[in-house]
């Protein structure tokens, strides 16, 4: 069963929190087209992942701010997975008004700007304020590491990348050559948004040749329909035809009959006529024998 979604209000934060706690530090989100293909495909395929999950929030290069009343205590994925927090715009993800929920899963994607001071402070960040898993991909070098959370605040590495299936979103991570590549639950690939418009392209050419398709079925339906309802009047015509040669022959059967009747009652007065003719004939002689007899003639 699909279930479909309706986008709930957006968590805005009040005017203080907005100058308080800045939506931009004013940084490009990547510095260089490798990592933003990166960052895009990754966010882009993990919302397509969660798209029918009203309670997953799937965002990118946003500010993430864990504690109230610190606005220099905070992080910005490259991307980031909220399992229990609406869909819905927000300018930066302010934690205690998301129900204190952390992101459980983030992504870094290195690009050769970052420094090794700058990623261990980020990685102490999602240590300290409860990431369940954290992924560094290194695009240049095609390197890629993993943590998993084993108890709170304490982050340990996965023992073999190539493989990993994460436990909170069920994708599969493999390193082909230098390229990350991630994989749906079900097996398929992530893909760029360059791959998926030529996907749309396919399915919308696929469903335009299965509509053509069934116009040209629909088409012969309505003509077999149309000819099989010409049939059906040919052959009430002929059934009424039928019908009409069976009553007029059923009128001359009655006609015949009543025919027959007459000439059986023709027959039967002709019969009785001559019958009382012959017995007035005999009389007559009877008659004339016994005058003779009496010589009266």
């Amino acid at each position: 069963m699909v279930i479909r979604w309706q986008p709930l209000p957006p968590v805005i934060p009040t005017v203080a929190e907005e100058l308080l706690y800045p939506e931009s530090d004013g940084k490009p989100m990547a510095d260089n087209s490798k990592q933003f293909r990166a960052i895009v495909t990754t966010e882009g395929n993990l919302e397509i992942l969660f798209a029918e999950n009203p309670n997953v929030f799937v965002i990118g290069d946003m500010f993430w701010y864990p504690v109230e009343g610190h606005p220099e205590i905070r992080q910005a994925p490259d991307v980031m997975v909220v399992f229990g927090r609406p869909k819905g715009d927000r300018g930066s993800y302010l934690q205690w008004r998301e129900e204190n929920i952390p992101p459980q899963v983030v992504f870094e994607i290195l690009s050769p700007g970052n420094r090794k001071a700058e990623m261990d402070a980020k990685f102490a960040f999602y240590q300290r304020y409860g990431v369940e898993e954290y992924y560094l991909y290194d695009p240049d070098r095609g390197r890629l590491r993993g943590w998993v959370q084993t108890a709170p605040g304490k982050l340990v590495p996965i023992p073999l990348m190539d493989g990993w299936e994460s436990p909170r979103l069920g994708i599969r991570f493999t390193l082909e050559g230098t390229e990350l590549q991630l994989f749906y639950p079900d097996g398929e690939p992530f893909r760029t948004i360059i791959e998926l418009n030529r996907l749309r392209k396919v399915a919308e050419a696929r469903a335009e040749v299965a509509l053509d398709r069934l116009d040209l079925a629909m088409e012969h339906a309505r003509t077999a329909i149309e000819q099989a309802r010409v049939e059906a009047q040919r052959a009430e015509a002929e059934m009424q035809r039928a019908e009409a040669e069976a009553q007029r022959a059923e009128a001359e059967a009655q006609r015949a009959e009543v025919e027959a009747q007459r000439a059986e009652i023709e027959a039967q007065r002709a019969e009785t006529e001559a019958k009382a003719r012959a017995e007035a004939e005999a009389r007559i002689q009877e008659l004339e024998a016994k005058l003779r007899q009496a010589g009266l003639v």
